[in-house]
């Protein structure tokens, strides 16, 4: 388990992002609906696959890290998942 495959690179979907670099170990995105900037590094393991996920809300900024995620095709779903969060006002997940 390591590399990002062809599949999985040609898979990103290109409508929702701008894609900056995609290859075997990183992958840069740019969401078209938030204009954040998402960094995806492949690390390579010996036993199972780890994908860290880097965000930053403008091309400016400093990357922070964000999540940590098994295949490029969880931490995408995740991007969009944060994306609908951002969209929708950054209101509380949890109510108390």
């Amino acid at each position: 388990m390591s590399m990002f495959t062809a599949e999985e690179l040609q898979a990103i979907d290109r409508k929702y992002f701008s894609v900056i670099v995609a290859d075997t170990y990183d992958v840069t995105l740019i969401s078209k609906n938030t204009g954040h900037v998402w960094y995806i590094h492949n690390v390579e393991l010996t036993d199972c696959s780890l994908c860290i996920v880097y965000h930053k809300h403008h091309i400016s900024h400093p990357y922070h890290s964000h999540s940590r995620c098994g295949t490029l095709r969880k931490a995408i779903r995740d991007i969009k998942s944060h994306d609908k969060f951002q969209l929708n006002g950054r209101k509380p997940i949890y109510k108390h």
